[in-house]
């Protein structure tokens, strides 16, 4: 009964911890994110070694897919909040790459 019940909790703390990074998201507070992602890479991991090892009992079951539509939810409307973020980073880091590649063709100091 103890893995069922960490199995519970940790898809328990992947929901919060996806449902902060959405806030954090919405709110442009991008530099907490990483730590967030961390911590969810984590329980995922754990959730590897535990989750073929018990099977649920039916409410358990049905808490956990409730669990996995939420994350499925803000998953997806995070990544929508972040791929602007990602595209224009890149964009940023090609004009610095064209700027130096510049740079060094006519010699100038960087």
């Amino acid at each position: 009964m103890a893995v069922r019940s960490e199995i519970v909790h940790c898809y328990e703390q992947i929901a919060t911890s996806i449902s902060a990074m959405l806030a954090l998201a919405r709110a442009k507070e991008w530099g907490r994110l990483p730590e967030l992602e961390s911590r969810c890479a984590v329980v995922v991991e754990r959730l590897k070694e535990i989750q073929p090892l018990a099977s649920l009992e039916p409410a358990q079951r049905d808490m956990v897919l409730c669990l996995l539509e939420r994350i499925r939810t803000e998953q997806a409307e995070l990544s929508g909040l972040i791929k602007p973020q990602l595209d224009d980073l890149i964009r940023r880091m090609d004009s610095l790459n064209h700027q130096k590649n510049l740079g060094k063709a006519y010699g100038l100091a960087h």
